[in-house]
């Protein structure tokens, strides 16, 4: 999940309505956080980034959120009604909602949400996330009727997806280059002020917002440098940086003025193949790269964490601990590259007379990246395969890896909320599945855990898929890291979501 930064065009959001507008924060009032890189739009229709999407929790709300036990809660919706067929959904919305320019929250954009999100030219990264539902249908201004493509167990867990307001687009084929992503406005505590030429956006509170946010200000700090983030907070520059390196532990520890808030995330990273590129379509070569790769050694310098087999995180219910991680095995690495056609020439590995070479892209916002490919393109120099490495920004990112697939490896990251719903990553034609991967069996499995009812047949469905996809091999799976937020001892009552951070924020308090 990657950014880039957002234009410094000094924008002021000056047309909310008096009602909602809130008073002037003091000077020391203001909650300062930091991201290694803005975002690169608002608009939850579009989010590819952590950084986004926490963004979006401030500002835009769901129909339904976790609360403090991670258990789903209503946020929009007053109430609900399930078919005893569970083929539809009837909602009653939530009374005296209001747009941060005033405008009345109805029914119509709830439909208008879900109709964006599933129409085909939208291209949105989230539209996953409505597939599920047939058809959205307002009967007046607080009632809408989903009707469900097929029974749902728990709808409810389905429908924490961002609402936007209708009355600020023309139609539902909304465009990632729509005005809005600078210009966002959402129901949420907090609403966009202005975007900063220093790169920072500034979020003031709505004061009548029914959650009674506390905290005056949000300031979201661009500081693409972790040593420096760390200075920050220490000489109180900062009151939050949303994950501290490992290396800053100890001193953020130490020192009376902060606090470390550990917090579980469902985020992993990997090692991605373009399986539309020879020669990586071939399995016995992405094996062999498997074995070369020591996850250990690559994990040791950036953190501690859980090193993985697939594509959940080992206290996931779906993880199938029976699966075996392929091992550091140099022996065996050379044995599948003769069986792909290679040899062994002096120091290199060679088909046809051409020496295997392997191009390692990653985003340049992606914490430890850096270090981490150069230990990786070390370990397979070492063993005789010539590495390219390549940082990418946001555009080369979005055309090179996901617009053109011109790559051979990614090292990239992918974080999930609790129903860590993976179809979109690992399905023929999913919306995130940039690696050309396709598997019937493994689709005809991820069909299987969205349909059914039974809890237990969509784990062990789930279960079937990790060990198929670490089996096929699109994805080498590496680790979950520990994380640690650290915020400024004037931050009080603070509970981190662990996905979206920012969820119960309006709890937050300073002195």
């Amino acid at each position: 999940m990657q950014t880039a930064a957002l234009p410094s065009s000094a924008l002021l959001l000056g047309l909310f309505t008096a009602s909602m507008a809130s008073a002037p924060a003091r000077a020391g009032d203001s909650f300062r956080y930091a991201e290694d890189q803005a975002p690169a739009i608002v608009n939850p229709l579009f989010t590819t980034s952590m950084s986004e999407a926490r963004l979006n929790e401030l500002i835009f709300e769901g129909l339904y959120t976790d609360d403090k036990e991670l258990a789903t809660t209503p946020q929009l919706v007053e109430r609900d009604e399930v078919s005893e067929d569970r083929t539809s959904m009837t909602l009653t919305l939530r009374q005296g909602v209001r747009w941060h320019d005033g405008t009345p929250f109805t029914a119509d954009d709830v439909v208008f949400t879900i109709n964006a999100m599933k129409d085909r030219k939208t291209l949105s990264t989230e539209k996953g996330r409505v597939e599920w539902i047939k058809s959205a249908r307002a009967i007046d201004d607080r009632t809408v009727v989903l009707q469900f493509e097929r029974p749902e167990a728990r709808p409810q867990d389905k429908l924490f997806f961002k609402i936007l307001p209708a009355h600020r687009f023309d139609g539902t084929a909304v465009k990632r280059s729509d005005p809005f992503r600078t210009a966002p406005i959402g129901t949420g505590p907090f609403r966009l002020e202005s975007y900063n030429e220093d790169g920072s956006i500034t979020l003031s509170r709505v004061a009548d917002h029914r959650d009674g946010p506390r905290l005056p200000e949000i300031v979201m700090r661009e500081v693409s440098d972790k040593n420096y983030q760390a200075k920050l907070l220490l000489y109180e520059s900062l009151e939050a940086l949303v994950r501290v390196l490992p290396r800053d532990l100890a001193v953020l520890q130490n020192n009376r003025a902060v606090e470390l808030y550990p917090y579980q995330t469902n985020s992993w990273w990997y090692l991605g193949f373009n399986l539309d590129r020879a020669p990586w379509d071939n399995r016995d070569l992405r094996e062999a790269i498997a074995h070369l790769v020591d996850v250990e050694a690559l994990l040791a310098p950036i953190g501690t964490g859980d090193t993985l087999t697939g594509p959940f995180v080992k206290s996931s219910p779906f993880y199938n601990h029976d699966v075996r991680p392929w091992g550091y095995e140099p022996g065996v690495a050379a044995s599948l590259l003769q069986r792909a056609g290679y040899e062994r020439d002096g120091d290199r590995w060679v088909r046809d007379g051409q020496p295997l070479t392997l191009r390692i892209s990653a985003h340049k916002s992606l914490e430890s990246a850096q270090e981490v490919v150069i230990n990786l393109q070390s370990q397979l120099q070492s063993q005789g395969i010539a590495v390219e490495v390549d940082f990418l920004d946001e555009a080369s990112w979005r055309s090179r890896v996901w617009a053109d697939q011109d790559y051979d490896l990614v090292l990239s990251q992918w974080s999930f909320d609790r129903n860590e719903d993976i179809r979109e990553q690992f399905y023929s034609n999913g919306a995130r599945n940039f690696t050309g991967y396709s598997n019937p069996d493994v689709d005809a499995l991820l069909d299987l855990a969205r349909d059914t009812l039974n809890p237990q047949e969509k784990k062990q469905a789930l279960r079937e898929v990790h060990l198929k996809v670490h089996d096929d091999l699109p994805m080498i799976f590496l680790w979950t890291l520990d994380s640690y937020s650290a915020m400024s001892v004037k931050v009080r009552d603070v509970v981190i979501h662990p996905f979206y951070f920012f969820t119960w924020a309006s709890d937050w308090s300073m002195d």
